[in-house]
């Protein structure tokens, strides 16, 4: 595919996804040069920022979600094991971390080359991500904090 087919299709499924977020009445922020938006959403505790992009040279959509939090140095290894753990649990998605700064991020991507995005497949990112990044960030935190055993994360409490 040339780089002008490429183009155009990515700006097709950015303008897709922000009719798709208008349509829901969703708040978002649009960066159009780089065919991203940015939103935040507030679940049963933490706050969620998420960053949904339109990669133009790989032709998909890559969704992140970083955690509001660092983790303490004493608690890497068991994060490390922790987000493995969580990640293995996930048919969608999966959770980066990186022990070295203790930063922990969502991740999920799918996509479009050389087909057509529609409204559910929007959906589904971003109520996936949203649902899975609210039921572990408060569990990464409470780990991280040492609220929360490694046995009781792993024994799914």
């Amino acid at each position: 595919m040339s780089d002008v087919n490429k183009e155009a299709l990515a700006e097709s499924v950015f303008d897709n996804l922000c009719k798709t977020l208008d349509d829901r009445e969703w708040n978002y922020k649009k960066h159009e040069e780089d065919f991203v938006v940015t939103f935040t959403a507030r679940g049963d505790d933490l706050p969620m920022d998420f960053v949904l992009a339109v990669d133009v040279d790989r032709q998909m959509l890559r969704l992140f979600s970083r955690l509001p939090f660092t983790v303490d140095e004493d608690k890497r290894m068991e994060m490390a094991i922790a987000t493995c753990d969580a990640s293995n649990r996930l048919a969608d998605g999966n959770f980066d971390y990186d022990i070295t700064t203790g930063k922990i991020s969502f991740r999920m991507t799918t996509t479009f080359r050389n087909s057509v995005i529609g409204n559910e497949l929007f959906d589904y990112l971003i109520v996936t991500s949203f649902i899975t990044v609210d039921e572990f960030n408060d569990k990464f935190f409470a780990l991280s904090k040492g609220v929360l055993s490694l046995e009781d994360f792993l024994n799914n409490e």
